[in-house]
């Protein structure tokens, strides 16, 4: 499991931090010949930024339109994964980022991925890619 990670943004009472942690999907990914055989696990830590200052009212009400569609991500993160072959993570973790991204709410995202069967001497072998919209104003 990977640490939490310290906020790459500038964080205060008015930013909320949402999160994923080792979701685990099978993705056709790599490039060795024992990858391309079948599709591999593949753990995907998520890291989403909310500015409530903007207007978003998640925290501040207990109505789930006012926040963000946890099961919506899980399904797209899941549809990514089954949509194609990657031979690299890092096009997948390009792809699971910009998902992250097409709400309105999120503000910034980090996500990982993790292979954690490829070496049987490591606990896995992963990328992370973080993003920020341009609009921020932190």
């Amino acid at each position: 499991m990977v640490a939490a990670p310290i906020a790459p943004v500038a964080a205060d009472a008015a930013t909320m931090r949402i999160f994923f942690r080792d979701l685990a999907v099978q993705v056709g990914i790599g490039i060795h010949d024992f990858e391309l055989a079948s599709p591999q696990r593949v753990l995907v830590n998520i890291d989403l930024w909310v500015d409530r200052r903007q207007g978003v009212r998640a925290g501040k009400s207990d109505d789930i339109a006012d926040t963000l569609d946890y099961d919506g991500l899980r399904d797209a993160v899941q549809a990514l994964a089954r949509a194609r072959r990657y031979n690299t993570q890092e096009s997948f973790c390009w792809e699971v980022l910009k998902a992250c991204l097409t709400s309105e709410m999120v503000r910034a995202a980090r996500v990982s991925t993790c292979k954690p069967d490829v070496y049987a001497d490591t606990a896995g072998v992963g990328v992370e890619l973080f993003e920020a919209k341009q609009s921020l104003d932190w």
